[in-house]
């Protein structure tokens, strides 16, 4: 059950105003701040259902002196944000870049002729930016709204990013822990962080309110500590995610969580592995594991029979060089799912 928190701000008070709908989004937002109301933010969120999260303007601007602080983000800045606002991770960091008086740039990453310092994308974005040859050179990176691979930190690095950030979030609790990469994450600052039997719980100034229309995922509890289901464990003061508790595969009458599964191999094989369900006529599912460059499956098999349950093993493995993405940018699981069930030039089954 979601619990309101209590306040004596204009919060609830407000009818919240629909940036997302605005000819200029930033605008909006920073409009809404001047005025000291709510505003609506749409999202689909990881389970790709729509719904509309409300927070007060004032959740986002607390965590801006952070988030400069992190980036080395000022005036002489030049960030580039190339996914659509109406993602929510894109539409905060062009708000933050606005504020800090820095020059921002929508749409793809310019030249050498045109320096930019900072970038924000999805880690699937730019693992394509890569693959494609972009000119990284003295950009500071900053991956979010999807895991972050250790191996694709390297890779970022490698091609001259001058740095690689990454952090965890959801558009209802904002920033909760920032690191390197999915292997090094810590709460960001001002973030109170509980592990509750491995799902993650959030106290902070930066969590929403409510939602407006369709309910969500989030449950916030008498404390104020937000959830939205995303499963973890502290380990010495780091996070350690292990997924969303609904990213589940029935195979054969077990119960898998892909998350567990992908943590398993990718540390094992020190690559990224993505793991999905696919419809079997007799298991219900088949659990089928997808890289995106070649690799001998025999020592794939090998690692999940000596690490995994029987249940948990990928009982096919394919080769995906470009994963479909959402709107927003990230891994769109049921695109994959049925990419891999109708199998076309893009996909290819290892032996």
């Amino acid at each position: 059950m979601l619990v309101a928190p209590t306040t004596t701000s204009r919060r609830l008070s407000e009818a919240p105003r629909d940036v997302a709908g605005a000819a200029d989004p930033v605008a909006a937002v920073l409009e809404a701040h001047r005025d000291g109301v709510p505003v609506a933010l749409r999202t689909s969120g990881t389970s790709g259902s729509p719904r509309s999260v409300v927070r007060t303007t004032e959740s986002w601007f607390a965590s801006f002196g952070h988030v400069s602080a992190l980036l080395e983000v000022d005036e002489h800045a030049h960030v580039v944000v190339p996914g659509p606002l109406t993602a929510t991770m894109n539409l905060f960091a062009a708000v933050h870049t606005r504020w800090a008086g820095a020059r921002l740039t929508r749409g793809e990453l310019p030249g050498r002729e045109d320096r930019a310092t900072h970038v924000v994308v999805t880690p699937a974005a730019l693992s394509r930016l890569l693959a494609r040859g972009a000119d990284l050179g003295g950009v500071h990176v900053l991956a979010a709204g999807d895991r972050l691979d250790h191996g694709l930190h390297v890779r970022a690095l490698g091609a001259g990013a001058s740095a690689v950030s990454h952090y965890y979030g959801a558009a209802e609790l904002s920033f909760v822990a920032w690191g390197g990469h999915a292997d090094d994450l810590w709460p960001f600052p001002g973030v109170e962080v509980e592990c509750r039997e491995e799902e993650v719980w959030v106290r902070s100034p930066y969590t929403f309110d409510r939602y407006d229309g369709t309910p969500g995922v989030a449950r916030r509890d008498a404390d104020g500590f937000v959830t939205v289901g995303d499963r973890g464990v502290l380990v010495d003061g780091r996070l350690v995610l292990r997924g969303r508790g609904t990213g589940t595969v029935v195979t054969g009458g077990a119960t898998v969580l892909t998350a567990e599964v992908e943590d398993v191999l990718r540390e094992a094989l020190g690559r990224d592995v993505l793991v999905v369900g696919v419809p079997h006529p007799d298991l219900g599912e088949v659990l089928c594991g997808v890289l995106t460059s070649d690799s001998d499956v025999t020592e794939l098999r090998r690692t999940g029979d000596r690490l995994l349950a029987a249940s948990h093993r990928p009982r096919r493995w394919f080769v995906v060089s470009e994963p479909p993405l959402t709107v927003a940018g990230k891994l769109d699981r049921d695109g994959l799912a049925a990419m891999l069930a109708a199998p076309d030039g893009d996909v290819r089954r290892l032996p």
